[in-house]
């Protein structure tokens, strides 16, 4: 059937006249138009929603006063964060509700270039899940650190006008935005007609309208009520964050107002698989919201519609005719626990399991990508001439770090050497694509470990090597162990290996299911809290993921050295009286 028969039979369809494949009877439609729930039959063929109303239907099934709510959509995600295949992160989050994902592959394009990109793309094919994509614009992050690629305009063009690609992802180089940097014009360029994605925290006042006047429309990084609301006034979309290190939610929330809620939306950002099967997806977005005090409607809204329109998604977000049938069944909107899910009319999860399979896609081009030599203590060597130091400080729940400065101990060769009675550690971050060898280190305080060390090579943005210890033998024990089974996280106490997980393909994602990955996270969690005394209400693995990351601030590491991100340079470990 060509395009022009569809389109009649539809018509003739919606005309009612004759039956659909499938009638939805007794519903309470959860309407994002009108801000109603309206009580209606919803008839359904060849994947769309022909109508609203009384029609004959080849299969009828009575919802019996049930809601029917549109797919949920997460506005921004990097399913890198989700360690699992694109088909496996499908068959966790489609039957919580959500059936399209606005996904920004720059974690593995950081690793592999465009060869990343491309697995991504490939391995989201033919799965009950929609994903959009948005370019990586900041491959590297920035130029203060040494990532497995470097993404130019030229090298993403070829990729631009596929169907799957709506636009530029987050642009985290704001300084170059706000400058004009050549670099940045020449990607906002290949973008123009596309959209573009924000990434400006704490940007205010005449910068934020330089990051703003050629086109930049979204933002996930506010993480305060004041810098939401002058961000939503310059016309952003804001997608407030629940993720697993970044929890802005409850933040944010007060600052939704009905005059502003259409141009908010939900995104995970980044969330590991033990609080998506755990506590939810957008689900949990939308839960949370509404204990909060957000009327369910608005939640809904900011979970669908609020998405597609920014995203210019015609055919997603409602219940209308025309659109998808992409939509699931609540008993209650309060409590908004998903019995059902449906991908374009076709029951896809059922009680939070799914109803299908997927294959593993081919690995061959995304596998063995730690390059090292082989790491000494005199390499995690911190050398003083005094000690009084800058200290990167930890905020529990965020990943905004506070620059401080302390008096450190050291030994007999002026080195520093963890005390402990003060909570400060030693931290690295190690290129690992065989590129440059370049070790950056720093002290970290507020990570609240004793008795170890934890390495990984999930290491924002550019993912390399990242460990974090209070003795070097540990420490280098556990960057062997990363080296062995080619990327992933690892424990090392008393110079053994206590646990890892594996994430061969590209360092950042397993071939094994959510569930299975879940499962050592747990193990490295429970060892982390037991062993190494680290608080159970923090992820130590995405905090520590997030220290080499040199766009948020206030102060990050990078395999290039300390990193003061309000001056955008590096700045000494010591302070030079």
């Amino acid at each position: 059937m060509n395009t022009r028969e569809k389109i009649q039979r539809r018509a003739h369809l919606a005309a009612g006249h004759e039956p659909v494949e499938l009638v939805l009877k007794n519903c309470k439609v959860v309407n994002v138009f009108n801000y109603k729930i309206e009580e209606k039959d919803i008839a359904i063929d060849s994947g769309k929603i022909i109508g609203l109303g009384d029609y004959e239907g080849n299969t009828i099934i009575d919802l019996k006063g049930k809601y029917v709510v549109p797919g949920l959509i997460d506005s921004h995600v990097h399913i890198e964060s989700s360690q699992v295949t694109p088909g496996e992160m499908a068959k966790v989050i489609v039957p919580k509700g959500t059936t399209t994902i606005i996904a920004d592959p720059h974690e593995i394009a950081n690793v592999l270039g465009i060869t990343g990109i491309e697995f991504m793309m490939d391995a989201s094919k033919d799965i009950p899940l929609n994903v959009f994509f948005m370019l990586p614009s900041c491959v590297p992050a920035t130029e203060f650190e040494h990532s497995g690629a470097t993404l130019k305009a030229d090298d993403l063009a070829p990729l631009i006008n596929y169907d799957k690609v709506l636009g530029l992802g987050e642009m985290m180089d704001y300084p170059g935005v706000i400058n004009a940097s050549d670099t940045v014009v020449d990607k906002m360029l290949l973008a123009h007609k596309k959209i573009i994605d924000g990434h400006s925290p704490f940007v205010t006042g005449k910068d934020l309208n330089a990051y703003l006047i050629n086109g930049i429309r979204t933002d996930h990084e506010c993480s305060t009520v004041d810098e939401m609301t002058e961000k939503l006034g310059l016309g952003m979309y804001i997608a407030i964050r629940e993720g697993s290190a970044a929890r802005d939610l409850e933040s944010l929330i007060s600052g939704v107002t009905p005059e502003n809620q259409r141009r908010c939306t939900f995104c995970t950002d980044d969330r590991n698989p033990h609080d998506v099967i755990h506590e939810g997806h957008i689900d949990h977005s939308i839960r949370k919201a509404i204990k909060l005090g957000i009327p369910p409607i608005s939640a809904i809204q900011m979970a669908t519609i609020n998405t597609a329109e920014c995203y210019h998604l015609r055919d997603i977000g409602a219940i209308a005719p025309g659109y998808d049938a992409d939509f699931l069944i609540v008993e209650n909107l309060e409590e908004f626990i998903v019995e059902k899910v449906y991908k374009k009319g076709i029951l896809v999860g059922e009680n939070d399991n799914p109803l299908f399979d997927i294959a593993l896609p081919d690995l061959n081009k995304v596998t063995n990508t730690v390059i090292i030599d082989t790491i000494t203590k005199k390499d995690l060597e911190i050398k003083l001439n005094n000690d009084i130091v800058n200290v990167i400080r930890l905020q529990q729940h965020s990943l905004v770090t506070e620059k401080v400065i302390r008096k450190v101990s050291v030994d007999e060769n002026n080195c520093f050497i963890c005390n402990k009675h003060i909570d400060i550690l030693k931290l690295a971050v190690i290129e690992r694509y065989g590129k440059k060898g370049s070790i950056g280190l720093a002290l970290i305080e507020n990570f609240k470990m004793r008795g170890g060390a934890i390495a990984t090579t999930i290491a924002h943005d550019s993912h390399n090597i990242i460990v974090v210890g209070d003795n070097d033998e540990d420490m280098i024990n556990a960057i062997n162990e990363i080296k062995r089974i080619q990327g992933g996280i690892s424990i090392s106490i008393n110079g053994e290996i206590k646990e890892s997980l594996p994430l061969p393909i590209a360092g950042l994602i397993s071939d094994k299911s959510m569930r299975e990955v879940a499962d050592t996270l747990a193990k490295l969690n429970d060892i982390a809290n037991k062993d190494l005394n680290l608080p159970s209400n923090i992820d130590p693995f995405m905090t520590l993921s997030f220290l080499a990351l040199p766009v948020i601030p206030e102060v990050k590491l990078t395999d290039m050295g300390l990193f003061d991100v309000t001056r955008f340079d590096f700045i000494d470990i010591e302070i030079n009286e």
